[in-house]
């Protein structure tokens, strides 16, 4: 179920699929690939009218990874920016190496298209991080799309990070895809990576269309979770009350004495998990084993009311 995207093989089935839902590759990976295919044309256009007419893109890879990863191929010095929809808080999240931002600052500042962009080893300028997000805002609003396809994400961009600020920002770890679009010119290329959490992509790709055309509701969200924490694990601990004594006399137990337990003690048992009461059971014993056997539903409310009456 985690597929090759999981962080490790350690990672709870369960867990995975409440941080980061994860599917087979080859599905993730074509739901991908058409996302950014579709995308593409408009894109092109976009960056033609809106940055540079000597500015091209094309897709250039779709591979499976994770969100963390996003700046592991980046260098000391890039851009970075996370896009939240109604799904998800981190439904695109886009980087950019310092390569990519000169390529796009020279084409949109008039540079010789046939001659190749002078490296950034610098931190990133005030402008030189405006293109960038600029470049990031054609690429969302691209990917976007609309109707029931759509990402749904919450536009228009914040400021995107650079500097320090974009090596602190914390990256929720969870199974993804990445995208890479190479933005060129005649002599020079660089490389603008999207990843998209698998979970994205497995709601909107799949369900969102299914049934007639049908969009996934609040409800069916509800059911598919609560399917997961079903399936998770708790201890059960059932204890039973001894006796009731005042504080001088439990302060005076020493070791070696016995406590009476109450006559109607093994019939008020508590079964609880997680230190909540579930159940008010009975202790038994079954050939070797004990038991305990389910009474009744745990009332908090009527269990005060008892303890306000005298006994």
């Amino acid at each position: 179920m985690t597929g090759p995207g999981s962080a490790s093989p350690a990672r709870s089935p369960v867990i995975e699929r409440l941080i980061g839902d994860s599917a087979e590759a080859s599905l993730v990976l074509g739901r991908a690939r058409s996302l950014a295919e579709r995308a593409l044309p408009a894109l092109q256009k976009r960056l033609v009218e809106e940055i540079a007419p000597s500015l091209a893109i094309d897709l250039k890879a779709v591979e499976v990874d994770r969100t963390s990863a996003a700046r592991a191929h980046v260098g000391e010095v890039f851009a970075l920016t996370v896009v939240p929809s109604s799904l998800s808080s981190d439904a695109l999240t886009m980087v950019m190496d310092s390569q990519t931002i000169a390529v796009v600052v020279c084409a949109m500042f008039g540079g010789d298209p046939a001659a190749a962009a002078a490296p950034i080893e610098r931190e990133l300028s005030p402008i030189e991080t405006d293109v960038a997000r600029l470049v990031f805002e054609q690429v969302a609003q691209t990917l976007n799309g609309s109707g029931q396809r759509s990402l749904d994400l919450r536009l228009p961009l914040a400021k995107a990070l650079s500097g320090a600020e974009a090596r602190r920002r914390p990256l929720r770890d969870g199974a993804a895809v990445r995208i890479d679009f190479a933005v060129s010119t005649q002599a020079d290329m660089g490389v603008v990576s999207v990843l998209v959490p698998q979970r994205v992509l497995i709601s909107l790709r799949s369900d969102a269309v299914a049934d007639g055309g049908q969009a996934v509701t609040g409800a069916d969200w509800r059911a598919r979770f609560s399917e997961e924490v079903m399936r998770s694990t708790v201890r059960l601990e059932a204890t039973m009350p001894l006796a009731r004594l005042k504080l001088g006399e439990l302060a005076m137990l020493e070791a070696g004495q016995v406590i009476e337990i109450e006559p109607k003690a093994r019939s008020c048992a508590r079964l609880s998990a997680k230190d909540k009461t579930l159940f008010i059971c009975e202790f038994g014993k079954l050939g070797q084993n004990y038991t305990v056997r389910i009474d009744r539903t745990y009332d908090a409310g009527q269990e005060l009311m008892d303890g306000l009456l005298p006994d």
